[in-house]
């Protein structure tokens, strides 16, 4: 009964994260693809076993820096995780993006441009928000 517990709760956990399941399932593709163990992937990433398996499993959300160490180790766009991950949102007919840039800035810490990133999405909210719906 205790374990029906842990897994409903890991469930929960995994559902109230959103696409990040579909980013943990996408990993792991990519990674059997690769042929690679999720021990050799951690090791190529710097992370731990058990930190890339939650992430794997939609348990936990990587930074945009371990996005960025994922995609080089996968050899796959790093954008591709960015927006599967929920950091950018694809705009159609935009070339390039402040998400982009702001995650591209070597001057930033990871802190720093997360930070930008919310009151960048928090404008966008609010400017939504106080468009006029055309009837």
């Amino acid at each position: 009964m205790a374990k029906d517990k842990s897994t409903k709760a890991s469930k929960a956990v995994a559902g109230s994260l959103g696409s990040l399941g579909s980013l943990g399932d996408y990993l792991k593709e990519q990674r059997l693809a690769a042929q690679l163990s999720l021990r050799q992937l951690a090791d190529q990433v710097g992370v731990s076993n058990p930190y890339l398996s939650q992430i794997e499993r939609g348990l936990r959300k990587p930074s945009a820096e371990v996005l960025q160490q994922l995609a080089r180790a996968l050899r796959v766009s790093a954008e591709q995780l960015y927006v599967r991950a929920g950091i950018v949102h694809p705009d159609s007919g935009q070339v390039g993006s402040v998400e982009l840039a702001v995650l591209a800035d070597a001057g930033l810490t990871e802190r720093q441009k997360q930070s930008l990133l919310d009151v960048y999405a928090s404008f966008l909210a609010l400017n939504e928000r106080d468009t006029p719906t055309q009837t």
